[in-house]
């Protein structure tokens, strides 16, 4: 089974500085239909005018990803980060029993478009913690490259959850499989581009839950940019 989100549905915001779009139930915006996706609490698509960013503010509890498409992110936080995320990176931020950040744009001409995502964590109170990790270019070209998973695995940052993020670039008419085990769902979110999953044409800021599906086929109809989540 597959259900479409489609990006002109989500939830919207201007604020002049921040041009935001909610996949999810965030902040102001809220509708009870569309309030989660098993572990995938927040995914948000943000536009950040140049200087401009989120204040000090605090989180707790929840596996948060940070995944630029164009741009600069600097990011600071309570424990002692500092540092900016660029295209190819991801950034994880375990919020735990409490951890205060700030995001901001630091360039001075140009916008920053990025993904903001939170996943509920395995368990409540760990440790706070922050990790960046680079994948390069040739690594997310033409397949899924596991960017976020538990344990470290293949590379990936470490989230506490039973959750794997892959992130993905496919030229048009390339294709690619994720394998989905017994009882787990997927979530397929087009950053860029358009594709079709399983079929199922999709555009540019569509998503699409995956349900009671052994396999996710993805083929690029134009050249497109992927997040994939297998999530428990």
């Amino acid at each position: 089974m597959i259900t479409v989100r489609p990006a002109e549905e989500r939830g919207h915001a201007n604020h002049g500085w921040l041009d935001t779009y909610h996949t999810f139930s965030f902040d102001t915006y809220h509708d009870p239909q569309h309030m989660q996706f098993r572990g995938l609490r927040v995914l948000n698509e943000d536009r950040v005018a140049p200087g401009h960013g989120f204040p000090m503010h605090p989180h707790r509890d929840m596996e948060i990803i940070t995944y630029v498409l164009e741009g600069a992110l600097e990011h600071q936080d309570s424990m002692g980060n500092r540092g900016i995320i660029r295209p190819g990176e991801a950034q994880r931020m375990s919020a735990g029993t409490g951890v205060v950040h700030s995001e901001r744009n630091p360039s001075p001409s140009e916008p920053v478009h990025l993904l903001q995502i939170w996943i509920l964590p395995g368990k409540r109170g760990i440790a706070p913690g922050y990790e960046q990790k680079t994948f390069p270019p040739e690594e997310l070209r033409g397949r899924l490259r596991l960017i976020a998973a538990p344990n470290s695995s293949d590379g990936a940052v470490t989230i506490h959850t039973d959750a794997r993020v892959y992130a993905g670039r496919l030229a048009k008419g390339e294709e690619t499989t994720h394998t989905l085990a017994a009882g787990r769902g997927a979530w397929v979110q087009v950053a860029r581009g358009s594709v079709e999953v399983n079929g199922t044409p999709l555009k540019q800021g569509d998503g699409a839950l995956i349900a009671d599906e052994q396999k996710v086929v993805i083929r690029a109809t134009g050249d497109a940019e992927i997040l994939l989540f297998d999530l428990a």
